[in-house]
């Protein structure tokens, strides 16, 4: 049940991109780039998580999971700051 609810919020977030990057490429506004690209990053944790505790449990992989988690945050806060009107 724990696999399932992991696919399908990574598929979740995995839309949110898509649909954001959709809509940056027709509208142009800088701030949906990058929160575009934060919600890639979220689904590429997302699917971490599944690999780390589904595919191969006996090796952790958290502090990466954490990595790619903050450099999409540092992503997003930068297209806040300073990308904001």
């Amino acid at each position: 049940m724990q696999f399932l609810v992991n696919i399908l919020g990574s598929l979740t977030v995995g839309l949110c991109a898509l649909l954001l990057l959709r809509a940056y490429a027709r509208v142009r506004q800088r701030l949906l780039l990058w929160s575009g690209l934060f919600f890639v990053g979220l689904t590429i944790s997302n699917v971490l998580v599944i690999v780390d505790l589904a595919v191969v449990p006996e090796f952790s992989i958290y502090s990466w999971r954490l990595a790619v988690a903050a450099f999409s945050l540092l992503l997003l806060l930068y297209g806040l700051i300073f990308e904001s009107d």
